[in-house]
Order: structure tokens, then sequence, then C-alpha cells
């Protein structure tokens, strides 16, 4: 479902004459894999790296989706990305955050992977209360996306 939402937001998109960043290529996803482990000792979520190998990050209507970092694997294009070892490592500087892996967020909300309680969070930003839990990263990237087109 969030592909349709995805392609809703392209289209908007190419309105305006932007487009959606690239696609993650395999090179980029394993050095992220492998940076995520050696920094945090978590691995990914294989919904994430789907997301990934669609759209390597994306930040629309105040919406954003972290992507690879860039200082991983040298880019070739212009894609804007906020990458997903260095953001972390920004949330982690309040040691009560580094509980959860941090996907994305907006100008309300954090989206997360609660690593004490094996759930997906939406946090209150920046209070760092629930608002939402999810049984999956594919149903809070939807909902992500639902709100965004709003």
């Amino acid at each position: 479902m969030w592909e349709k939402l995805l392609s809703d937001i392209k289209k908007i998109e190419e309105k305006y004459g932007d487009t959606l960043n690239a696609p993650a290529s395999d090179q980029q996803i394993e050095a992220l894999k492998k940076a995520v482990n050696e920094k945090f000792g978590n691995e990914l979520p294989e919904q994430y790296i789907r997301f990934l190998k669609t759209v390597n990050g994306l930040e629309f209507n105040g919406f954003i989706f972290y992507g690879v970092d860039n200082w991983l694997v040298k880019v070739e294009n212009n894609d804007t990305v906020y990458g997903y070892v260095d953001t972390n490592e920004i949330w982690y500087e309040n040691e009560h955050q580094k509980q959860y892996m941090f996907f994305g967020e907006s100008n309300i909300s954090w989206y997360c992977f609660d690593l004490l309680n094996h759930v997906f969070v939406e946090l209150d930003n920046p209070s760092g209360t629930i608002i939402n839990t999810y049984e999956d990263f594919n149903s809070m990237l939807e909902k992500a996306l639902k709100d965004s087109l709003k």
C-alpha cells in the first residue's frame, strides 16, 4: 500500500519539476547495514531495506525518512538524503533515546523501532511520548505517507 502512496507523492513532485530520490543500490545498502551493525549493534529491518530499494530516503511536505548516508558510498547523483547513521547519532546524544532505531521524522513525530519492546512506534517530537504503535515498518511508513499527503 505504501508504494501507491509513494507514487502519489511522485506525481505531486513532478508537477513542480522535482523527482524522488533514486533507489539505493545493493552496494549502498550493504554499506549501510555494515555501518549500522558496527556503530549501533543493530540489524536493519527487511521492510526498511525494501523501502530503500524503492527510494533512498524521502523528504516531502514536512516528513523525512532517512536513507543511506552519502559518506558511506560515493553518490553519483544530486539526491538530498538525510542519512540514517548521522541522524541516529544525533538522536543518541540523549541517552534515553538509544532504545530506538530512528527511521524518520516530521514536525511533530519520530518514526522508530523500540528495541526494548520490539515494536514500531511513532513518538511525539520532542517529548518522546508514544503516540502510536505499529505491527511493522510498512504500517508505520504507510501512516506517515498518508499524513504527508493531507
